[in-house]
């Protein structure tokens, strides 16, 4: 039986669940997010909690579904209440961000500036030009969104210099050192 799927979920008092037949729809002050529910998993509201429960316990796909939708439910809950960020910071001489509407205008070393347009859900605030701060309800699209942004332009190993979402770590190498055993 999986672990994280027999946790019960607890609903904050703004956020409201509704279920359409296979399909489970969450919404709060943030926004509204539905999800499907895979064949042999049922989902059940009783008052503030949700609980998602599986037909059969000897089938393992069905046992990796059973505790991913939980965790899928769950962030959606957190995402309609709390809503979830993630920062990038960008590195470099001359390396910028500038945000025009929903579009986000990267310029990091290449011959012509990168423009990102944020899909709907996700929205962006620049701080400094060197700092971007994306929001969401949807933890999937903004985690994607971001990845998307900072593949851009991948920091570099000797400088650093790029794009990484902070908290994120890069392995730095030690630049070419001058030859000091020469001819004599």
């Amino acid at each position: 039986m999986s672990r994280v799927g027999k946790k019960v979920i607890l609903i904050p008092e703004k956020v409201k669940i509704s279920q359409i037949g296979n399909k489970v729809s969450v919404e709060g002050k943030n926004g509204r997010l539905s999800i499907e529910i895979p064949q042999g998993l049922s989902v059940s509201v009783e008052g503030n909690n949700v609980s998602v429960s599986r037909a059969s316990d000897d089938n393992r796909e069905l046992a990796a579904k059973h505790g991913l939708m939980r965790a899928q439910l769950f962030n959606m809950v957190l995402g309609v209440d709390k809503g979830f960020t993630k920062e990038l910071e960008i590195t470099g001489v001359g390396y910028r961000a500038e945000l025009k509407g929903d579009e986000i205008t990267l310029v990091v070393g290449y011959s012509h500036p990168v423009v990102y347009k944020l899909p709907d859900g996700v929205k962006a605030v620049v701080e400094k030009q060197t700092k971007v701060i994306l929001t969401s309800a949807d933890k999937q699209l903004l985690g994607q969104v971001t990845a998307q942004i900072a593949m851009v332009k991948p920091p570099e190993p000797y400088k650093a210099k790029g794009i990484k979402i902070v908290g994120q770590f890069v392995r730095r190498k030690a630049g070419k050192t001058a030859a000091s055993g020469g001819k004599k």
